[in-house]
């Protein structure tokens, strides 16, 4: 028993260590600006030190729980539902996990309640709480169907085996044309929902997905095909925000 526990606390010291010299960047260009450029002492210090530690603790969590519970998930469904035989419930599947992680996504959450905010006081809506919510629920909508959308024809790319950058390509281009013709207000938005899309929840069960299932088709390589569908996914978006804000603001 006392074995198992020092093995147990060596694992844990290990993983923190992880963690700690992942974050080191991030310390030393702070401290570096604060002290040498800046010339100032950290305000707060204890708060800062404080909450630093929570991050430390919390990315240790974060990675352990992704190798031991999202990665595998992942892959296990796709191998099963690549066995079973059934298209329509793989493209079934792969549209719900798009979009609920999307959903789900707390990045997205906060810039559609910031999109809102800014637009309100801008005048393009209702300055009200519903008209807020009402907004930022209908980009949140927007955003999860275009996710689950990309990551079907993501799914449909891998088992036909089409090449990925004609997607890739055909979809910029298709965002130049869109950006066109948008309304100024919702372009950038709809960059940077690209972007929140692709976060902490989203990535790990997105990838396991595509190299589970390249992984279970004879003639697909995981190397290859497996990889992708997370480019896809934070390109999509940007075309259906901007259809949105066509819609939204005319």
């Amino acid at each position: 028993m006392k074995f198992l526990r020092a093995k147990i606390l060596r694992l844990v010291v290990k993983k923190i260590m992880s963690a700690l010299s992942d974050l080191m960047p991030i310390v030393l260009v702070i401290a570096f600006f604060q002290i040498i450029v800046l010339r100032q002492p950290m305000p707060q210090m204890g708060e800062v030190l404080f909450g630093g530690i929570l991050v430390v603790l919390g990315l240790t969590l974060f990675i352990e729980g992704l190798e031991m519970g999202l990665f595998p998930i992942g892959e296990a469904m796709a191998h099963a539902l690549a066995k079973k035989g059934s298209l329509a419930w793989l493209l079934i599947f792969s549209f719900a996990l798009g979009f609920s992680t999307t959903v789900a996504e707390p990045a997205l959450i906060a810039i559609a309640r910031e999109a809102a905010n800014i637009a309100a006081e801008g005048n393009l809506i209702g300055f009200g709480e519903e008209s807020r919510l009402s907004y930022a629920f209908g980009l949140r909508m927007t955003v999860a169907v275009a996710v689950g959308l990309a990551i079907l024809i993501g799914v449909l790319r891998i088992l036909i085996g089409w090449p990925l950058h004609y997607l890739i390509i055909g979809g910029y281009v298709t965002v130049i044309l869109m950006t066109t013709i948008a309304p100024e207000e919702i372009v950038g938005i709809a960059y940077d929902a690209g972007g929140v899309t692709t976060s902490t929840v989203t990535v790990p069960l997105v990838a396991a997905l595509g190299v589970g299932l390249a992984s279970s088709i004879r003639e697909r390589n995981p190397l290859l095909d497996g990889f992708g569908l997370i480019a896809f996914a934070s390109l999509m978006p940007m075309i259906f925000v901007m259809g949105y804000g066509l819609i939204v603001f005319g």
